[in-house]
């Protein structure tokens, strides 16, 4: 394996936003595969792994993080930059849990140890995360989780079931919430722990979406011997640490950038139709571009907050709320106007071309639920931000 640059010798944040903007969409127009653009499903390592380690080699695959541990060391503002021009291109997303969660965790909860043999494998590609949060019958409600790490001596036995876990086929590692203390109040009984994927007790089963695609798996642990000493943070202190995960998150899953590029397929494919000449299906899309426009006036505003350094509070959940919606709500519109092709898989025919009208149906299904499903978004924002009585 080859070993990631560990400094760019570059302060990033030196240039002005104008100049920082062109190197890296340049970069990402001449390197990135264009076989690999706007992909239709979610990329399998070992179709997007030549690229990870590309961005590794150049010192650019971890641009959040401090340049001290490898990183880019990005200011807010430019880490936006940098996402959005990712978006522009149509950048696959690579099995990037490692970066963009368990590095941060580490980094400001971990301790040295941890950060001297993780960090620098996740740069290299050499370990591959997966998320172990949602459980059957506890997806969402993630303090409700039930699976439990059990203390003995220098380990803890481990078992349970999680589910939804993107990818975790091609996962070396996984982070677990684990409940740790079953007498405790449900959110201070839960531990973060990192477990590894070849560890004795622990086996995956993918999961085949209504698309063929198999994105997401079960991870069944039976009696899964962890050491202690893979707990970040404090013990029974975990839900603290997840929370601040799940903040960052959904502020990324409200980007408007894919709402955006739903909105021009559909403007094209109308176009196609003749469809602007129809007062109904005008007054349906300008509503959507509208909402769209919204949507990225909302995005700024949190992005502002990250900027100045603010912790994000519960009313980031409006973000994935109306990103996801408006979302589903164009891919619906995008199969209707595509009438009775609208429910054929893959490419079909239009006038002026071909175009895949399901696969944004597809995706949008799933989204107003990962991140925290919606129900549980507007619960969040009526209890935290409304303080209407539960």
């Amino acid at each position: 394996m080859n070993k990631p640059s560990t400094t760019t010798g570059t302060d990033w944040n030196a240039l002005d936003n104008s100049s920082f903007r062109a190197t890296v969409r340049e970069f990402f127009e001449t390197r990135y595969p264009k076989d690999l653009r706007y992909p239709k499903r979610r990329l399998r390592w070992a179709e997007i792994r030549d690229w990870y380690l590309t961005l590794s080699q150049k010192g650019w695959v971890a641009p959040s993080w401090p340049s001290s541990y490898g990183g880019m060391g990005l200011s807010p503002e430019k880490l936006i930059i940098f996402i959005e021009e990712q978006e522009r291109w149509g950048v696959g997303r690579a099995p990037d849990m490692g970066i963009t969660m368990v590095g941060p965790l580490l980094i400001h909860h971990g301790n040295d140890a941890q950060r001297a043999d993780y960090l620098p494998k996740i740069l290299a590609g050499e370990h591959i995360w997966c998320q172990g949060y949602s459980e059957p019958n506890s997806g969402s409600d993630l303090v409700s989780l039930r699976t439990e790490a059990v203390a003995d001596g220098e380990h803890f036995i481990v078992n349970g079931q999680k589910t939804w876990t993107t990818l975790a086929q091609d996962a070396t590692h996984i982070f677990l919430l684990v409940r740790t203390d079953k007498q405790a109040k449900k959110q201070q009984g839960i531990s973060f722990l990192l477990a590894d994927m070849k560890t004795p007790g622990i086996s995956v089963r993918p999961i085949r979406n209504i698309a063929g695609s198999e994105d997401f798996c079960e991870v069944f642990l039976e009696n899964v011997r962890v050491p202690r000493a893979n707990i970040v943070g404090e013990l029974n202190k975990g839900w603290t640490i997840a929370k601040a995960l799940l903040g960052f998150e959904r502020i990324f899953l409200g980007s408007p950038k894919q709402s955006q590029y739903a909105l021009a397929r559909v403007q094209e494919a109308a176009q196609r139709l003749g469809l602007f000449q129809d007062t109904g299906f005008v007054d349906r899309y300008t509503k959507l571009a509208l909402d769209v426009a919204d949507l990225g006036a909302l995005y700024g505003r949190f992005i502002e907050q990250v900027k100045r350094g603010e912790t994000l509070g519960p009313d980031v959940s409006m973000l994935k709320l109306f990103a996801t919606e408006t979302y589903s709500r164009l891919a619906d519109l995008l199969v209707d106007i595509a009438g009775s092709s609208g429910g054929m898989p893959g490419d079909i025919a239009l006038p002026g071309g071909k175009t895949d009208v399901l696969t944004t149906f597809y995706n949008a299904r799933p989204a107003t639920i990962y991140g925290g499903s919606n129900e549980v978004q507007r619960n969040i924002l009526a209890a935290s931000v409304l303080q209407l009585p539960s």
